[in-house]
This record gives structure tokens, C-alpha cells and sequence, in this order.
């Protein structure tokens, strides 16, 4: 039995209302206005192609970067002894760590039935893999020679070369591309009922064929449903491991070297509890000004805002313990004089303003999402969740410096990136942002027929009502 839905009352704004869906919202409402985003007559504003024409402008960055690299070599890079890395890896790791938010907003939270899920998993999800595609560029040049990573693979060879199944680099290989696989799969899956409503909406012959491709003959019957809840229950389980897994492996890159610093069992929870974290914030960091230009704030609400603040104090904290263990395994349980160094050499040597204030991007800061204001006011949360974000780049590049200081004296130096270290970086966020922009303009950034089940499940809402504001 539907119930009567709930109206706001006259003296009360929405944003004062805790809940995830405006109240007065109806099937046809809230399909439209995220339709309009993508299909409206209105079309795209204009802070939509200042973000795009920037997005490009960096874009063209990495591929003028990637173009010197492959007739120079990776000798443009400051990789040099004994930081052999360099920023590849710091933004390999950093990469990887921003796609998780989609995995576990996606797939856990969805096996869990959180529905304040539902505003931003869209979100979540695009940049999952946008983000690892950002990651795969890194490794692959860092070879030297990217026209050899299919190497990488077990296919079947005449050379009868096979890759060396116990270096790290094959790790990562085999747990970025089942991750990138699973997550593609998933996100697809999730898009296909939401094409077959913009096809039936569109406006255009061309719009309406495009979609209908997209949408592989979706009718929105019984059978298709059935059979669509089935495929998507089973990839959010495939992907629920893969959170735990894919950073996990990355970790060991570190952990299975035996240097002051990297050789520790700490480092798996470590690093995932920072991927969860980055990747709420880099959420944050685009969903609240697409909440605000395209008037999203009734399905993008101060629920959502507020319990991903949460998730960012619980996993900064997190962080913050392990941090905390790092210090006192190295300064006062290891008794080794080595980790001693190493950790003394992070905070006061020629790389102390990156420790110093990882720790106040990643610890001190965050602490102000313990008031409510903050977490619920856009502004200071969007600041927060950019700081997050320099944090935990910064974390991974002290935790790769830290070799700039070996066991002899006479091979310390000192790491600094080149112009084409910087371009290679800053090209890669205009990748990211590239693909998004196109994204937001060709699909829905909120998931439709969720939307529309969450107006069934919480409001009671019959399709052929309708509750003007």
C-alpha cells in the first residue's frame, strides 16, 4: 500500500530537512530534471565549457609530455639514484587511490542498501575509471619503452618469454586490469536503463539513435529487469574484494622491498583506508560544484554531504593511526637505527615541508568535519576535500623521497621533478576532467531509475501523481 508522501512546510527551507531526495519530487520531476542536464533545450552552461576548454588545455599537455618522452626517453624525468621512481610512481599510486570511492559507494554501499548512495554513485563511478586510466599511463612509460607493455600479459609467445610473475609490476598489471575490467562492467551495466530513458526522451533523430545503441534494445519488461538486478548483484560482489585487493597490491610495491620505511605489514590498510579517503574527497571535489551550477541541490543533498563528510573524518583518522604506527615502529619499537633515520630524515630533512604539512592537509584540517556546519556547508567542504587531495599526494610523494637517503652516505641526492615531470601530472588531471566533461554532457551524472525507485521506496509516490514545491 502506497502512503501519502510528505510536503514541505511553508516556513521550512529543504535545506534544513534531513533527507536524501526532496520531498516533493515525482517520477516525472526528478526524471526530468536530470534529463535536462544531458538532453534540455537550455544545453550546456557556460561554466560547463570554461571546465572543458581548461580540462583540454591540459589535456594537450600530456600528449605533447608523452610525445617527447617516447622520442627521448624517460632521462627527461628527474629519476635519478636512489630515487629511481620518481613521480611516476607517486602519481600511479595517488591515481589509484582516487578510483576506489567508486568501487565502495558503488558496489558495498549497494550490497549494504544504503540509499543515501544514490545522488552520487553516478559520480563515483565515472571517476573510477577515469581515474585508473589516468594510473595505467604511468607505469607504461615509466618502462621506457610503452610500445613493449603488452609484454606484461601472458599471451601466448614464439619468444617463449614470459613475464617475471614475482615482480610487483605484474601485480599491479593483473589487479589494475581485473579492477578496471569489473569496475567498467559495473558502471556500464548500471547506465543502461538510464540510455533507454534519454532515448525515449531525446529530442533529436541522432540523439535518439545513439542512445538506442547504448541502451542494447532496453524495454524496461519484467525479463529485462530480472535479469538486470541478477548481472548488477553479481558484479557489485566481484567488486567488493576488489577494493581490499587492488591498493592492497599496490602497497606491497613498497612493502616487499626491504628498505627503512617500505618494509612494513602496516602499509596495505594503510593505503586503502587513504584510497577510501582520497576518493571521497576527489567525489566531493566534482560533485559539489555540478550540485550548485546545475541546481542539483534537491538530489544532491545535505544527507549526502553530511555522511560523506563523516566517511572522510573516519578514514582520516584512520590514516592518522597509521601515521601514528609508522612513528612509533620507527622511532621506538623497531630498534633499528636505520628506521630511526628514516623517520627523523622525513620530518626535519630536506623534504620536512612535505611531511609537515601532509599532516596538516590529511589530519589537522579534516578534524573541523567533526561540526556538523562544515560538513553540511558546500564551501567548506569543497576547500576540505581539495587539501585531502594534496595531502595524500604529498604522502605518497614523502613516502617515495624517503630513499633519497640510502645506507651510504656517498650515493644520498636529492629528487626534484623536471618541467616534463609537472607536465606529465597536470596533463593527467586534464585527462581526467576531459573525460568527465564528456561524460556529464552525453550520460546522466545521477542515476535515473534509482532516483525513481528511492521516490517509490521513501515517498510512496504513485507515478500518476504529482506534488508541485
Amino acid at each position: 500500500m502506497f502512503t501519502e508522501p510528505k510536503t514541505l512546510p511553508a516556513n521550512v527551507g529543504f535545506e534544513e530537512i534531513d533527507a536524501i531526495i526532496e520531498p516533493a519530487h515525482t517520477y516525472e520531476t526528478a526524471t526530468k530534471r536530470i534529463s535536462d542536464v544531458v538532453i534540455g533545450e537550455r544545453g550546456q552552461p557556460v561554466f560547463w565549457w570554461i571546465m572543458f576548454l581548461i580540462a583540454t588545455s591540459l589535456f594537450v599537455l600530456l600528449l605533447l609530455a608523452t610525445s617527447v618522452l617516447v622520442t627521448e626517453g624517460v632521462g627527461i624525468w628527474g629519476i635519478n639514484q636512489p630515487v629511481a621512481w620518481g613521480f611516476a610512481i607517486i602519481n600511479f599510486v595517488w591515481w589509484i587511490g582516487i578510483g576506489h570511492a567508486g568501487t565502495l559507494i558503488s558496489a558495498i554501499l549497494f550490497l549494504f542498501r544504503q540509499r543515501w548512495r544514490t545522488g552520487i554513485n553516478r559520480f563515483a563511478e565515472t571517476m573510477t575509471i577515469f581515474a585508473v586510466m589516468c594510473a595505467g599511463i604511468f607505469p607504461i612509460l615509466h618502462t621506457g619503452r610503452p610500445w613493449l607493455a603488452y609484454w606484461l600479459f601472458p599471451y601466448p609467445s614464439v619468444m617463449q618469454m614470459w613475464p617475471q610473475f614475482r615482480s610487483p609490476l605484474m601485480w599491479d598489471v593483473f589487479a589494475v586490469s581485473t579492477y578496471l575490467t569489473v569496475s567498467v562492467l559495473f558502471w556500464y551495466t548500471g547506465l543502461v536503463p538510464d540510455f533507454a530513458t534519454l532515448r525515449d526522451r531525446a529530442r533529436t533523430m541522432a540523439q535518439r539513435k545513439m542512445y538506442a545503441i547504448l541502451s542494447l534494445g532496453w524495454r524496461n519488461s519484467s525479463l529485462h529487469w530480472q535479469r538486470y538486478e541478477m548481472v548488477y548483484l553479481i558484479l557489485a560482489g566481484l567488486s567488493t574484494p576488489l577494493v581490499l585487493s587492488v591498493h592492497s597490491v599496490v602497497s606491497l610495491d613498497f612493502a616487499v622491498a626491504i628498505l627503512p620505511g617500505w618494509h612494513t605489514t602496516i602499509f596495505p590498510p594503510y593505503f586503502v583506508a587513504g584510497a577510501i579517503f582520497s576518493g571521497f574527497a576527489m567525489v566531493l571535489t566534482a560533485a559539489i560544484p555540478f550540485r550548485n551550477v546545475y541546481g542539483l541541490k534537491d538530489l544532491i543533498t545535505t544527507q549526502h554531504l553530511d555522511t560523506m563528510g563523516k566517511f572522510m573524518l573516519l578514514t582520516s583518522s584512520m590514516v592518522c593511526y597509521g601515521y601514528t604506527m609508522e612513528v612509533f615502529c620507527a622511532l621506538f619499537y623497531s630498534g633499528s637505527k636505520y628506521e630511526y633515520f628514516m623517520m627523523y630524515n622525513r620530518m626535519f630533512g630536506p623534504y620536512w615541508w612535505g611531511y609537515w604539512l601532509l599532516i596538516t592537509c590529511n589530519l589537522a584540517i579534516p578534524q573541523l568535519l567533526w561540526i556538523k556546519k562544515v560538513r553540511i556547508s558546500p564551501i567548506p567542504l569543497f576547500l576540505i576535500s581539495i587539501t585531502s587531495n594534496v595531502g595524500m599526494w604529498l604522502e605518497r610523494y614523502e613516502i617515495v623521497l624517503s630513499t633519497h637517503r640510502d645506507f651510504l652516505p656517498s650515493s644520498w641526492g636529492l629528487y626534484w621533478p623536471t618541467k616534463w615531470d609537472w607536465m606529465m601530472f597536470i596533463g593527467t588531471l586534464g585527462f581526467f576532467f576531459f573525460n568527465f566533461m564528456l561524460f556529464t554532457r552525453f550520460a546522466p551524472i545521477i542515476s535515473q531509475f534509482e532516483v525513481r525507485q528511492l521516490i517509490h521506496d521513501e515517498k510512496g509516490f504513485l507515478p500518476q501523481q504529482h506534488h508541485p514545491r
